[in-house]
């Protein structure tokens, strides 16, 4: 090898050397920014979880995000918090399971409509859903309550007084099934007008029906999306407050926002509480993603 060939290839070897020790800082600095910011977003996460585990004494003598010490060291917030908000829990449940599925199957129903049968008056109806898509609550609550008082709902299920008493929640269930309508459409009418009509075409040759074609066809293939919407219509209608305090006026069928909000003290804050029945509140909505998490990934890429 000639004193030309190896300085070029100590050259090379120097170059190369450079380059992966660049590329090294630049992966830890990386790295670094990407922990920090997880550390940033996490850490009220964090202070909450750290502060339902304190007693009152621990909390206002330690910072919110020291861990709490075996001193100060307490499970009695998530029991007295439990036993505020179980009530509005079961009624949650009562209420949101119903109100999450009519809205997505019915949402479905008027996508299938909307994308996959020809009709005069399509363009009008969809601006309609549009609109109720951008609709507040706010704008909504005083005809709401009006209308409903109007119906007199638990005058018309006094043959049922279990269904008469829990009056409250079936106008919740009602309510955020119609308000969830819209926006299950609209989310369900973009995944339809990806999908291919051939199968549908072919069930139409077969002599299939349009609702033969949904059930058989158009409803299997929509499960991603189901599970988007159940997700986003679920979050949405257990974090609802608003209706509940239009709505609801007897105690015994509080929602768990509303039990939530019993936490709030008059006189003092016992933040350790407060935080345990938050946590305990989020836990639903938790369980929810954990199960449809790998179909809402689905249906939110458009995977089928």
């Amino acid at each position: 090898m000639t004193a030309t060939e190896a300085s070029a290839r100590d050259g090379l070897r120097d170059r190369l050397s450079a380059s992966l020790e660049r590329f090294d800082r630049q992966r830890v600095a990386l790295y670094a920014l990407l922990v920090g910011l997880v550390a940033f977003y996490l850490s009220p996460l964090w202070g909450g979880l750290t502060t339902a585990f304190k007693t009152q004494t621990g909390f206002v003598r330690t910072t919110p995000l020291a861990p709490p010490t075996p001193e100060w060291f307490t499970v009695e917030p998530w029991e007295l918090a439990f036993q505020t908000v179980q009530g509005g829990l079961v009624n949650s449940v009562t209420f949101v399971v119903p109100a999450t599925i009519l809205s997505a199957l019915l949402g479905s129903l008027a996508a299938y409509g909307l994308t996959k049968l020809s009709w005069r008056g399509q363009v009008g109806i969809l601006v309609l859903f549009l609109a109720g898509v951008f609709l507040p609550y706010q704008s909504v609550l005083v005809p709401l309550r009006q209308f409903w008082s109007a119906v007199g709902l638990e005058s018309w299920l006094a043959f049922a007084p279990f269904l008469a008493e829990r009056a409250d929640l079936i106008e919740l269930t009602i309510t955020h099934t119609a308000y969830g309508i819209p926006i299950c459409t609209i989310l369900f009418r973009s995944y339809y007008k990806t999908m291919d009509d051939e199968m549908i075409e072919a069930a139409k040759i077969d002599g299939a029906s349009a609702f033969g074609i949904y059930r058989r066809i158009i409803f299997p293939l929509s499960l991603p999306m189901f599970a988007v919407a159940l997700i986003y219509q679920f979050t949405q209608i257990w974090n609802d407050l608003l209706f509940a305090l239009v709505l609801v006026s007897t105690r015994s069928n509080y929602v768990v926002t509303q039990s939530l909000n019993e936490l709030q003290g008059s006189m003092s804050q016992e933040y350790n509480i407060q935080m345990a029945g938050a946590f305990i509140a989020a836990l639903p909505t938790i369980v929810i993603y954990v199960v449809f998490g790998r179909q809402f990934a689905k249906g939110i890429t458009g995977a089928s």
